[in-house]
């Protein structure tokens, strides 16, 4: 079982940054892929961004040069670094950790961390 902890959501005016954090505990896979999917009310979970324990990276293109993810394998840590940020990027951001097969055979999610973009 992997538990995922979130934090460093918030409010933010367009144009800023934040930075989420996510922490997983627990007894994880020596390869995996951590990341965040984020969600908006009656709409899917979409991909923002992930990386693997080898550093292979995946965005999603809404934020593709203005998101940039970064791990820190020894403290089993991810980090997204939100830069430019918009309205629409407004939404509950999940930390996701994937292992096995495509890294989505088993599956963990965070309890989610509100971003508000404000105008």
């Amino acid at each position: 079982q992997v538990q995922l902890v979130e934090s460093g959501g918030g409010l933010v005016e367009a144009g800023g940054s934040l930075t989420l954090s996510c922490t997983a505990s627990g007894s994880g896979f020596l390869s995996n892929s951590m990341g965040w999917y984020r969600q908006n009310p009656g709409k899917q979970r979409e991909l923002v961004a992930t990386m693997t324990t080898d550093g292979i990276t995946n965005y999603g293109s809404a934020v593709k040069g203005r998101f940039t993810i970064s791990r820190d394998n020894s403290k089993k840590m991810a980090f997204l670094q939100m830069d430019g940020l918009r309205v629409e990027d407004t939404a509950v951001y999940y930390c996701h950790y994937g292992a096995g097969s495509w890294y989505h055979e088993y599956e963990y999610w965070g309890h989610g961390t509100p971003v508000t973009v404000s105008s």
